[in-house]
């Protein structure tokens, strides 16, 4: 775990952490996803009466961490996995600042993903707004909305005990709007500077990835991608899933988020046709350079105005959302390797 139900926010606003056995101060910084020899010394100055031999720590006991780590973690929001803080009642809730006011309070629903670390990724942000389209007057981009879907989608997970990454951040928070106003303020973990260039941006995300994904070796991990494509006006288009050709991990990800959508139009939609599809596309290059199994997801045509239903309305966000999380946990708990 990167932050587990252990840290806390204690009363003289220093965060704590607990280590576990085998950390070390080196590994227990980087877990925080930070520079660990940026801020050893402060950490050990901090700590000096907590420590064996003035450098090592003991399993079991709670250490602060440097103030300067504090704001980045309060950037960094749900990066970084699950925070705890007591509330009125004096009772423990999760909170994650980074869904905005009215939705950080993460109720647990289960354990059912419990041990699992799931990287999520919107597409485009920063300089890039992505596919845009015009609607009633305004412009609308791709990237506030695949945003806004990973939250919705990160939300779900944690409810269900998994810990996440949101690899392009925000501080906008989940929005209710239709129209998703445009900025460029987005960042990619834990707090970088997102490139104009495509393929400097791409190449980012994928080390940011997979030097994660080294970092949580023998753990169980997956990755989702998130966009919304761009077409001519009139094509209206279901949501896609895509995969590596040679990931079999990555193909039953895919093919469990399309059952869960198959099944969920039969029910809600029994008079409209699913035509979405799962296929491999090794040729994105998120699918092919990407270590961890992973699907790639297409929500919709933003220039069709069938489809801009599908992602103006948030209520129709929120669904899409929890489809794909239960997609998520069909796909887990057919497969626990």
């Amino acid at each position: 775990m990167i932050l587990a139900p252990a840290v806390l926010w204690s009363q003289d606003s220093l965060l704590t952490i607990t280590a576990e056995k085998g950390d070390g101060v080196l590994s227990l910084l980087r877990k925080q996803g930070v520079d660990p020899y940026q801020y050893y010394d402060e950490f050990i100055h901090l700590n000096k009466e907590n420590l064996r031999d003035s450098v090592h720590l003991y399993a079991g006991a709670t250490y602060q961490l440097p103030p300067a780590i504090i704001d980045t973690l309060a950037q960094a929001h749900i990066a970084l996995g699950k925070e705890t803080q007591k509330d009125n009642e004096g009772e423990e809730v999760l909170r994650f600042p980074i869904f905005g006011p009215d939705k950080e309070v993460v109720d647990m629903k289960s354990d059912r993903l419990k041990g699992t670390i799931y990287y999520l990724v919107s597409g485009h942000g920063g300089p890039d707004p992505g596919a845009m389209a015009e609607y009633e007057g305004q412009w609308i981009s791709e990237d506030e909305y695949a945003y806004d879907i990973t939250l919705r989608l990160a939300h779900e997970l944690l409810s269900h005990g998994a810990t996440v990454y949101v690899i392009i951040r925000d501080d906008d928070g989940i929005r209710d709007e239709r129209i998703l106003e445009m900025d460029r303020d987005e960042v990619a973990y834990p707090d970088l500077e997102i490139p104009l260039n495509q393929v400097a941006r791409l190449r980012q995300r994928v080390a940011i990835v997979n030097e994660l994904y080294k970092e949580n070796k023998g753990k169980y991990q997956r990755l989702i991608v998130t966009h919304v494509d761009s077409r001519s006006v009139g094509e209206n288009i279901d949501v896609f899933f895509y995969h590596h050709e040679k990931s079999q991990n990555g193909k039953q990800l895919a093919e469990s988020i399309h059952k869960t959508f198959l099944a969920n139009y039969k029910k809600y939609q029994p008079n409209r046709t699913y035509s979405g599809t799962f296929e491999d596309r090794t040729s994105l290059y998120l699918v092919k350079k990407t270590h961890p199994a992973m699907t790639f997801i297409e929500i919709g045509n933003i220039k069709n105005k069938k489809d801009q239903k599908r992602i103006l309305e948030p209520d129709n966000r929120q669904a899409l959302a929890k489809w794909i999380s239960e997609g998520i946990l069909l796909d887990f708990e057919g497969d626990t390797n």
